[in-house]
């Protein structure tokens, strides 16, 4: 059986898809992510590898990485702010160093969105866009299932788009920095974290999102507040992402899109920062929940594999 491995590196976690010729997911593992230790990283990957070569007693498989963050297209150099240890490294070299086997580097917000175009929740969709709110928040653009990475392979990057002053004004939220060195990212407010620090700016202690919606379901004022406003930014974001793309289909990924509080109430946020006669297309929960990047970086596997 042919495999193309899928690694999907994120700002919690790495997990590896072994998946077949049909995208079929033969074998997953995943661990932690050293954040913080290149080295320590690098050989995380090594060992997932190695760990999937032994238990499908095959070797050389071709492998897709899906990588948080940019790459410097001059020099190679990653700018990942969810994965500190990776800015300013050489991380595709590094890693085909390592490996030794044909290799293919993307975008992980990118591929999880390739991954939902092909098979998920927006097969069938002229065009689509994956949002991803889980670490961070970003995505990637899909036109007739081909993806659109565009001049700087930065197409979708819509969590590093600024949140207008008057929204922050209205919640009482200050102007915050940014890894990626700009101010007041909408990833700072509308990601898993950026919920949790709204809710400590209101007075709330919960220390992750998950603890912050259970709150909610409990009628916990605070927390009830804090999702009323990432509910306004979040709809007001993803209205521009709409006026500047028109994509047929939103399909939301990463931890928060579990919450079926947005798929009922996101489609009257996001309407609320349209105008008159624009409608908010489908938004969608993904079909293969947080598998979805590995499994987009096993598709770039497959594609670009040489012939047997």
């Amino acid at each position: 059986m042919q495999l193309h491995y899928g690694i999907d590196i994120g700002g919690t976690k790495i997990e590896l898809a072994a998946c077949d010729d049909a995208l079929q997911v033969r074998y997953r593992r995943r661990i932690d992510t050293p954040t913080q230790d290149y080295a320590g990283f690098l050989r995380a990957v090594a060992e997932l590898v190695d760990a999937a070569d032994r238990e499908l007693q095959q070797a050389g498989h071709a492998v897709g990485i899906a990588l948080p963050g940019v790459v410097d297209r001059s020099n190679g150099r990653q700018l990942s702010a969810n994965v500190p240890a990776l800015t300013g490294q050489r991380v595709g070299h590094d890693l085909q160093e390592l490996l030794r086997r044909p290799l293919q580097l993307g975008n992980d917000l990118q591929c999880f969105a390739l991954s939902e175009a092909h098979g998920g929740a927006a097969e069938g969709y002229p065009s689509m866009f994956g949002a991803i709110l889980g670490t961070g928040a970003g995505g990637g653009y899909c036109l007739g299932g081909r993806l659109i990475a565009g001049y700087n392979g930065i197409a979708g990057e819509w969590g590093h788009w600024s949140v207008p002053a008057h929204l922050l004004a209205r919640h009482g939220l200050p102007m915050l920095d940014c890894a990626c060195g700009l101010r007041g990212c909408v990833e700072r407010y509308v990601s898993g974290g950026g919920l949790a620090a709204i809710h400590r700016g209101l007075g709330g202690d919960a220390p992750h999102a998950e603890a912050i919606i259970a709150l909610a379901e409990q009628g916990d004022a605070p927390a009830l507040r804090a999702l009323d406003i990432h509910l306004d930014l979040l709809g007001h974001s993803l209205a521009s992402l709409i006026m500047a793309v028109d994509p047929h289909v939103i399909v939301l990924g990463g931890g928060l899109s579990k919450s079926q509080r947005l798929y009922r109430e996101l489609p009257g946020a996001v309407a609320a920062h349209l105008f008159r006669g624009v409608r908010v297309p489908p938004i969608l929960p993904p079909a293969f929940g947080d598998a979805g990047g590995a499994r987009g970086a096993a598709l770039l596997a497959r594609q670009h594999a040489p012939a047997p």
